[in-house]
């Protein structure tokens, strides 16, 4: 039987895109944990593989799709919940905000079910470029407090953030090799946590962009005026988040405001990290970690 059970943590949000990407990178990477333990056993039988999300934004069901992935979105399916394949790897989704329960709720509810399914450790991954606030402070004290709760019925295992793993600049890499320009700009999320600017900076760097914030200084707006006026006709500029959301919309309007003012210069906007197997590869790694 499994001994580990593992809950990807998200942001939250009132938009269906990044809530139906979070359940979808939960079902790639149940898939690919039931085909290591099928290596590692050597034999493969078939399994039920549940997507599990512990805030059940129905108020009471959780939601449950058995080999693949329901259209709606996530928590808006209802239904018996049959206790998990004894075999099968169970994986959850959480959220930090805008969930119907608190994180630590999420959690304790999760570390529920994955005792009932025969599992001793819970591995916590979350899905955060930035060392931010939300990394550092309030994920750790939900966590504690799921802890206090859960005693010793259950161990808790925090893994690092996925921005963390070094690996993830050649992911990074990869997406944007098909943006074109004479000057690239990296745009995160940007937050005032002293020392994270010099991590964005340094991922920047990496990928031979500059850096620029969506909501702390520099500005999207300042990078590209500074660009232009060096002379760069086309300017490249690399969205630093894992999924489409509001966020990403809003700079894409920006963009174009920002194109309007500067008709001389080309800018090329590329996608957000997305669910793919390399950020699957990603999360296999956080999960190996000792």
């Amino acid at each position: 039987s499994p001994s580990s059970a593992y809950l990807l943590i998200s942001h939250g949000s009132h938009d269906l895109r990044p809530q139906r990407a979070m359940a979808q990178l939960a079902q790639l990477l149940r898939i690919r944990l039931a085909s290591e333990q099928a290596k590692a056993r050597q034999t493969i039988s078939p399994t039920i593989l549940p997507t599990i999300s512990p805030q059940g934004s129905s108020g009471d069901g959780d939601l449950l799709t058995a080999n693949g992935l329901s259209s709606q979105p996530l928590g808006a399916t209802r239904g018996e919940f049959n206790s998990p394949s004894k075999s099968a790897p169970l994986v959850g989704t959480a959220t930090l905000e805008l969930a119907d329960l608190p994180l630590h709720q999420q959690i304790v509810r999760f570390a529920q079910l994955a005792k009932g399914a025969g599992c001793q450790e819970l591995k916590l991954l979350p899905l955060f470029l930035l060392r931010g606030v939300h990394v550092m402070e309030d994920i750790p004290w939900q966590v504690s407090l799921a802890q206090q709760k859960l005693g010793s019925e259950m161990v808790i295992h925090l893994l690092p953030h996925l921005g963390a793993n070094p690996a993830l600049v050649r992911l990074l890499r990869n997406q944007w090799a098909k943006l074109d320009g004479d000057a690239k700009i990296l745009l995160s999320h940007g937050t005032s946590r002293p020392g994270v600017q010099e991590e964005t900076g340094a991922v920047a760097n990496q990928l031979g962009a500059v850096a620029a914030d969506w909501s702390v200084q520099p500005s999207l707006w300042e990078q590209v005026s500074i660009i232009a006026n060096s002379g760069a006709k086309r300017i490249a500029i690399l969205a630093y988040f894992l999924f489409e959301g509001r966020i990403t919309d809003a700079i894409a309007q920006m963009l174009v405001e920002i194109q309007q003012r500067l008709p001389q210069v080309q800018l090329d906007l590329g996608k957000p990290i997305g669910v793919s197997e390399a950020l699957v590869d990603l999360i296999m790694d956080g999960i190996r970690q000792k």
